[in-house]
C-alpha cells in the first residue's frame, strides 16, 4: 500500500529545504578555481551532479528506455497531457500574481474543461495557448535576486530563487490536497516519478548527448539551465500582457511537478 501522499510530500519538502540549507552552509570554492562566478558551491554541486548521473544511469535511463519501447504512443500522450494538466493550478495562481490575468483565466478554463478526463485527454482547441508560469518567475516579477547556482540531488540544477519557487509551487498547488478517489490519489503520488521517466524518454537523445559527449557534462548542464531559465525570466520582466515564454523542454526536466 502506498504511503499517505501528504506525508510523503511533507518529508520531501523537509528534505529539499535541508538540502538547500546544507548547500548554502558549505564553504565555497576559492574564486580562482570557479568555472562560473554564479556557482560558488561548485565542489558540493559537482558531487550532487555525480549522484544525479548515477541515479540516471541505474534508474532513469533504463526506466525511460523501457517506457519508450513498451508504452503505446497514445498512452505516452495521455500521460503527458495529465502531467501538463496538474500544473495548471500553479500557472493560474502565478499568472494572477504577475498581473497576467488573461493567461490566468485561460489556465483555469483549460484545467476545468480537462478535469472531465483527469487531464488524460486534451479537450480544448488550443492547449498551447496557456503559457506555464511558476513561483520562481513570480519572485522575479517581485525583483527577488536570483541567488547562487545549486545542484540539488534528485531535482537537478536550480538557483536559490527557483528552488524556493519549486517549494512554494508544491505547497500551494491544490492538486496536492485534492480529496479524490483512490485512482486520482495514486496518480498524484506517482506523478514526480512518472514525470521524470516520461521526460527522460522524450528527451533521451539530447540528454544522452550531454551525458556521454560533453567534455564537462556538469558545466554544460549548468549553462543550458541558465539559458533555458533566462527565456522564461525574460518574459516576466517585460510587459505583463506579454505572455511569450521560451518553453524549453530541457528546463522542465529539472523542475518538480507539483
Amino acid at each position: 500500500m502506498l504511503s499517505n501522499p501528504k506525508h510523503f510530500k511533507f518529508r520531501f519538502l523537509i528534505g529539499l529545504l535541508l538540502t538547500a540549507f546544507l548547500q548554502t552552509a558549505c564553504s565555497s570554492v576559492p574564486e580562482t578555481q570557479l568555472t562560473d562566478q554564479r556557482d560558488p558551491y561548485e565542489g558540493v554541486n559537482r558531487g550532487s551532479f555525480a549522484f544525479n548521473m548515477g541515479l540516471d544511469k541505474h534508474v532513469l535511463e533504463p526506466a525511460a528506455s523501457t517506457y519508450k519501447n513498451t508504452m503505446p504512443k497514445t498512452g505516452q500522450r495521455a500521460i503527458e497531457n495529465h502531467l501538463n494538466w496538474t500544473g495548471l493550478p500553479s500557472t493560474t495562481l502565478n499568472s494572477t500574481l504577475q498581473g497576467r490575468y488573461e493567461n490566468a483565466t485561460l489556465a483555469f478554463l483549460h484545467f476545468a474543461v480537462n478535469s472531465l478526463t483527469l487531464g488524460l485527454a486534451e479537450l480544448t482547441e488550443d492547449p498551447k495557448a496557456v503559457n506555464s508560469q511558476d513561483f520562481g518567475q513570480t519572485l522575479t516579477h517581485l525583483n527577488v535576486p536570483e541567488g547562487n547556482f545549486l545542484m540539488v540531488p534528485f531535482l537537478g540544477p536550480n538557483t536559490s530563487r527557483s528552488l524556493t519557487g519549486n517549494v512554494v509551487d508544491t505547497m500551494t498547488n491544490p492538486m496536492s490536497f485534492l480529496k479524490a478517489g483512490d485512482t486520482a490519489q495514486t496518480m498524484q503520488s506517482l506523478r514526480p516519478a512518472v514525470a521524470a521517466v516520461s521526460f527522460r524518454s522524450k528527451m533521451s537523445e539530447a540528454l544522452n548527448d550531454i551525458k556521454y559527449n560533453s567534455l564537462d557534462p556538469y558545466a554544460r548542464t549548468r549553462s543550458l539551465y541558465y539559458q533555458s531559465r533566462a527565456g522564461r525570466i525574460n518574459a516576466v520582466v517585460g510587459k505583463p500582457n506579454n505572455n511569450q515564454t521560451n518553453d524549453d523542454e530541457f528546463e522542465s526536466f529539472f523542475e518538480d511537478p507539483s
